[in-house]
């Protein structure tokens, strides 16, 4: 269980962040107290991401004549985060929305329309719908700046940093390659935007 702060590095990119205060005189809870926590879609998510991931593992090891089964079971698996993306939609979320800026296996950023006061325990449900990434943590207000919206230049927002207090490993290495796949997918991008037409 991650209980510390690790240095990882942090990728821009949105998502959606639920945040529900928590007692300071209340202690954190254990990692069978958090797996507990789990609504029956975010297990769900949970054990297939980590079902996905064993096999992948195993096919890396096939040589190139599996690469058609490969590619099927790809395939396969995309099928089954589409049906896993509308389970996710259909979850009831506990707390405040936030839209976040920045995730990393360390910790996210959000935007808020009020300050949060540094030191701050908050439960945090956290979706990254593109990457199929749903679970709850724990994390901690540790940075807040004001900032100006960039739709409402006369309306001041805030930039939180929160870093993870408590979460499970499994999860931390789902932030980790899903960090991994953003920065992937956004180099392409900008490979795709400077070669000559």
């Amino acid at each position: 269980m991650f209980t510390e702060s690790t240095p990882y590095f942090s990728i821009k990119h949105g998502f959606s962040a639920y945040l529900s205060s928590w007692p300071k005189d209340e202690p954190l809870p254990t990692e069978d107290e958090l797996r507990a926590m789990l609504p029956a879609g975010l297990l769900l998510i949970s054990q297939v991401k980590s079902l996905e991931a064993d096999c992948l593992i195993q096919l890396r090891h096939l040589d190139d004549d599996a690469k058609s089964v490969v590619d099927y079971l790809k395939l396969q698996s995309r099928k089954i985060d589409i049906v896993l993306q509308h389970v996710l939609e259909q979850e009831e979320h506990e707390g405040e929305r936030f839209s976040g800026t920045h995730f990393g296996g360390s910790g996210i950023s959000i935007i808020s329309d009020s300050a949060l006061n540094i030191g701050a325990q908050f439960k945090v449900s956290l979706h990254i719908k593109e990457e199929l990434v749903a679970l709850i943590c724990f994390a901690t207000v540790t940075a807040s700046e004001s900032i100006t919206s960039e739709l409402h230049p006369s309306h001041t927002q805030f930039n939180h940093v929160l870093e993870f207090t408590q979460i499970l490993d499994t999860d931390v290495e789902q932030l980790v390659k899903a960090s991994l796949s953003v920065q992937q997918k956004q180099l392409k991008l900008r490979k795709q935007a400077k070669a000559p037409r």
